[in-house]
């Protein structure tokens, strides 16, 4: 008599509880944070929230999509993953727009394609299959450590020519967070952290602008009117939101003090609406994704979704930290978006995407443990040797 094929466990609905309240929350604070440069720009100031809208919906299905896969499916494919990612990478830099200075899109107007978001990804997959085939040679020099620094340095190199700093870090701390989870030796982690002090070090100096950035988080009342401008206005929106906010729509800081304030500045906006309050809920919530989603890694029973889980979650939680440290002048500024509540389809989608192969690990992860301690016809149990 055959027995019925198992079938994967629930999701972990609290994941899924966080992601829908953080995208709920951005499309507020984009609609709020962007009607007035929306109206400036366009003249109409629901142009934005509606470009929003449409790439959230592009977001869920892929959410859904990812999660109703079993995320092994993603680990056969790793390779073909890495190698569209350079092609894209390398594509925005021969056809790509310029804007600014920078090349990050493919496209035109709210069809562009971001390569880069989507890459944090699809190289989170890529490293996880990798390390997890590396076995006892990665923590050799040879085997494991100059091989990884080889992937890591071609990956930063496409997108620092865009130039986008802030995104490589994130990849980067991406990539060294799961080297270390891998079972990377104390001497590698101690040589990455070296180069990756003495590389951002010389990125910073090389490019005016980023040392702007430096400079003015040193010295953030030198120049309040110019470097400084965009430091000061965020502060001052957040003071003046107080405990309980101005009310949604209030602020007075979207009224071109604070730039792009629907991008980059749209923490400061929601602290000046919704107050301290407002603020400390939304910590709460990148908190609690943070330790759900390092829960889904712990718990899995296999190096693969251990390490894509692991990935995952320090891209948001890392990316989260950087936007709103720079906002509340913890630190320089750095240009990355705020993870579900900032502007921009691409980043929006991809962190949805990204969630959905996180929910598809707390499905299926389960399951697979279970497949793995089944007795073959001999009678006896298989079970999966212990990592690291």
């Amino acid at each position: 008599m055959r027995l019925p094929a198992a079938s994967p466990a629930h999701p972990d609905y609290l994941i899924l509880l966080l992601t829908a309240a953080l995208t709920v929350v951005g499309l507020i604070a984009v609609w709020s944070a962007s009607f007035v440069i929306s109206l400036a720009r366009f003249g109409n100031p629901e142009h934005y929230i509606f470009n929003q809208l449409i790439w959230c919906g592009f977001g869920l299905a892929l959410f859904i999509a990812a999660a109703r896969t079993d995320y092994l499916t993603y680990k056969r494919h790793a390779l073909l993953l890495m190698l569209l990612t350079l092609g894209a990478l390398i594509a925005v830099l021969v056809v790509g727009n310029e804007a600014n200075g920078a090349r990050r899109w493919i496209g035109y107007g709210p069809l562009s394609f971001q390569p880069a978001e989507f890459a944090k990804l699809t190289i989170t997959i890529y490293l996880a299959a990798w390390l997890g085939s590396k076995g006892a040679t990665l923590r050799s020099f040879e085997g494991g450590f100059w091989p990884f620094v080889i992937i890591i340095a071609a990956v930063g190199f496409l997108v620092m020519k865009q130039p986008s700093l802030g995104t490589t870090l994130i990849i980067f701390t991406i990539a060294v967070t799961m080297f270390f989870v891998a079972g990377a030796s104390f001497k590698q982690m101690f040589a990455l952290a070296a180069a990756g002090l003495l590389a951002v070090a010389i990125l910073a100096a090389v490019a005016g602008y980023r040392l702007d950035r430096v400079t003015t988080f040193l010295s953030p009342d030198a120049d309040p009117g110019g470097k400084g401008f965009q430091t000061q206005q965020a502060l001052v929106a957040m003071g003046n939101g107080g405990v309980e906010g101005l009310g949604l729509g209030a602020s007075r800081g979207k009224f071109f003090y604070i730039p792009e304030s629907h991008t980059d500045g749209v923490y400061a906006i929601i602290g000046e609406e919704a107050g301290f309050v407002g603020t400390v809920v939304v910590l709460f919530f990148y908190v609690a994704l943070m330790i759900r989603g390092f829960t889904v890694a712990r718990r899995c029973h296999d190096d693969f979704g251990t390490l894509v889980a692991t990935g995952i979650t320090t891209w948001i939680t890392v990316q989260a930290f950087l936007n709103i440290a720079g906002i509340t002048s913890l630190m320089p500024l750095t240009g990355v978006p705020l993870p579900f509540l900032s502007f921009g389809g691409n980043a929006l989608a991809s962190a949805l995407l990204a969630m959905g192969v996180l929910m598809s690990i707390s499905r299926y992860g389960q399951l697979h443990a279970e497949r793995a301690t089944e007795p073959p016809r001999g009678g006896r149990i298989v079970r999966r040797r212990a990592a690291g």
